[in-house]
C-alpha cells in the first residue's frame, strides 16, 4: 500500500469526519403535542394551527454570526472527533482532529494550527498498517510540520479559508430545509436535502450519492442560543449500501468569545516533507 493510496482513504474518512458528538439529541417530551410541521416558506401545514414566526428563516439567521469568524466548535460522526476556533480577528484558527481508535488498523490524530500566512501540523499516526509502512513512520516526528500554502490551497484537510469560516457548512446545510418544525424554546426537528450540501464540509460526495433518494429527506435537529444563534445542528444519516445509519453532530459556542490561536513553538517546528502532501492529496 503506497502513501498516496492510503491518503485517499484516509481523506475520505476525514471527510465525514467535519461530519466529525456523539450525543443523540431528542425532538421534544414525550407525551408532549407536537407542533405544527412548516415548509420551507415558512406556511403552516394543513393540519397544524398558525405558526408565529419562521422556523426556517429563524434557522438561516442563526448562521449568520458564524460568518464573522469568532467562535468554538466541535464536530462528530463515523467514529471521528474534531473541535477547534475560529479567530478572524487574527486571521487565525485551530483544529485537532481524531480519526479512528486503538482497534483500527489505522488511526489519526491531526493538530492543526492556521496563523496566517502560515499553516502547521502535528501528525500521530498509530495501528498495524502505521506500524508498517516505513514512509507512514517518517510523518510520526513528534513536531509541528510547517506547510506550504500553496500545495494546501483547496484542501479542506490541512488548509483553512478565511473567506469561508465555518468548518461544518451550517449555512449551506440550512438552506436545505425542506421541512422544520419548533420542539420548544430555541429547538427545532425536520429534514434537510442534503444533495447540494457536498460543499459544507459536514458530507462528501460519495456519501450524499450513496444516500440515493434519502438524501433529500434526511432528519434533523437543531437548537438555537438564548440569542438566536445556532448551537447544535444534528444530521440522523438513514443506512445506506453497507454504511450503516449514523449521526453527524457538530456545535457552536463562545461567539465573539474565542481567543486566537496559538502557534507552535519554534523549536517544535520542522519542514513538511513531500510526504505529507502526497498522504493527503
Amino acid at each position: 500500500m503506497t502513501v498516496r493510496r492510503l491518503g485517499a482513504g484516509l481523506v475520505a474518512a476525514a471527510l465525514i469526519t467535519p461530519a466529525l458528538a456523539a450525543c443523540a439529541s431528542g425532538t421534544g417530551t414525550a407525551g408532549s403535542t407536537p407542533s405544527p410541521t412548516v415548509s420551507a416558506s415558512g406556511t403552516a401545514s394543513a393540519s397544524g394551527a398558525p405558526v408565529a414566526g419562521d422556523a426556517k428563516q429563524a434557522l438561516l439567521d442563526s448562521t449568520k454570526e458564524i460568518s464573522n469568524g469568532n467562535f468554538r466548535f466541535t464536530l462528530a460522526g463515523a467514529g471521528s472527533t474534531a473541535e477547534g476556533l475560529a479567530h478572524q480577528p487574527s486571521q487565525s484558527a485551530a483544529m485537532k482532529i481524531a480519526i479512528g481508535g486503538p482497534s483500527s488498523d489505522l488511526a489519526m490524530k491531526l493538530d492543526v494550527v492556521h496563523f496566517k500566512p502560515d499553516s502547521w501540523v502535528k501528525l500521530e499516526l498509530s495501528g498495524p498498517t502505521a506500524d508498517s509502512l516505513p514512509a507512514i513512520k517518517q510523518l510520526n516526528l513528534g513536531k509541528y510540520q510547517h506547510l506550504d500554502q500553496n500545495r494546501i490551497k483547496g484542501n479542506r484537510n490541512l488548509g483553512f479559508d478565511f473567506e469561508k469560516v465555518d468548518p461544518a457548512g451550517s449555512a449551506v446545510l440550512t438552506q436545505g430545509i425542506t421541512e422544520v418544525r419548533s420542539t420548544g424554546t430555541g429547538a427545532y426537528a425536520g429534514t434537510i436535502d442534503v444533495t447540494k450540501a457536498a460543499e459544507a464540509g459536514s458530507l462528501n460526495a460519495a456519501t450524499i450519492a450513496a444516500l440515493g433518494t434519502q438524501a433529500k429527506t434526511v432528519p434533523f435537529t437543531a437548537k438555537v442560543d438564548p440569542q438566536g444563534r445556532l448551537s447544535e445542528l444534528v444530521l440522523q444519516l438513514p443506512a445506506a449500501g453497507q454504511t450503516a445509519a449514523q449521526e453527524i453532530k457538530m456545535t457552536y459556542s463562545d461567539y465573539g468569545a474565542a481567543t486566537a490561536a496559538q502557534k507552535p513553538p519554534a523549536d517544535q517546528v520542522v519542514e513538511a516533507p513531500a510526504e505529507l502532501y502526497s498522504l493527503f492529496n
